[in-house]
């Protein structure tokens, strides 16, 4: 119906050589259709279509707003390379394996 609508807001951390080179894109969609995005590498907010200017031009006026999301690439990207890195991708622990049968023969 015309009072439902979906919002989703989308943070993609991309990573090359470890945390070497980091990039922060930000996606926010209404509807399924992308409106606005930052991209740690433009260090604004753009927006996708003519509905997401307004709220880019406000986005980056706000120096608060950009401050924090510019910051987001080190307090939510290399942050959770770094617990991920320590809890998982340093594991190495040498796989164990059982071999049972599936159905006996009788």
């Amino acid at each position: 119906s015309p009072e439902d609508f979906v919002y989703q807001f989308k943070g993609m951390c991309y990573f090359t050589n470890g945390t070497e080179r980091v990039r922060l894109v930000t996606r926010h969609i209404y509807n399924r259709e992308e409106y606005a995005r930052f991209d740690s590498d433009v260090g604004v907010y753009r927006a996708v279509t003519p509905q997401g200017r307004p709220v880019a031009e406000y986005w980056n006026s706000q120096k608060e707003v950009l401050e924090r999301t510019r910051a987001e690439l080190d307090t939510v990207c290399r942050h959770n390379y770094e617990v991920g890195y320590r809890g998982i991708l340093q594991r190495r622990v040498e796989p164990t394996v059982t071999i049972s049968p599936s159905r006996t023969e009788a």
